[in-house]
């Protein structure tokens, strides 16, 4: 019995060491990667070395190539210094490696949603977004909606 004891002690004061030493370290922010390559490392790669890194549909969608509109918009975002934001309709642009940090304001039916972009959307689509439905707000009941409003005041 005299065993079971110490070693339940010796459990305990190792993981009150492990406590203390996850409270005294502080935490890292992690650096950014996609699939292994840094944001550096990925504004340097071409059109064609990036295509292999992105998912199935968005390697389809380079392969085919961009419309005017979008080779327009992929130069709009080239001048721009990120403190303006680019105006755009196109939602299903592919968010590259050099968007990073630059403003976009994207078209969701209705208005302009501006979005700074962030590494983590690299690969995403601009649609992705800029939502283009609202969530739904009820009020009180309509007229006829149930036996209960029959009786509601109308003005």
């Amino acid at each position: 019995m005299a065993k079971v004891k110490t070693a339940g002690r010796a459990k305990a004061a190792r993981r009150q060491q492990r406590k203390k030493k996850s409270q005294i370290q502080e935490r890292r922010k992690k650096e950014f990667t996609y699939r292994g390559y840094t944001l550096e490392q990925l504004q340097k790669m071409s059109d064609e070395q990036l295509m292999n890194l992105f998912p199935a549909r968005v390697r389809r969608k380079m392969k085919r190539g961009y419309n005017p509109e979008e080779i327009a918009f992929l130069e709009k975002m080239k001048k721009s210094d990120g403190s303006r934001a680019v105006r755009t309709h196109r939602r299903e642009m592919i968010i590259m490696p050099s968007f990073v940090g630059k403003k976009i304001a994207i078209y969701n039916g209705k208005d302009f949603q501006e979005i700074t972009v962030a590494p983590e959307m690299i690969g995403h689509f601009l649609g992705e977004f800029a939502s283009t439905r609202r969530a739904v707000k009820h009020s009180g009941p309509g007229v006829g909606a149930t036996r209960s409003s029959k009786y509601m005041p109308l003005k």
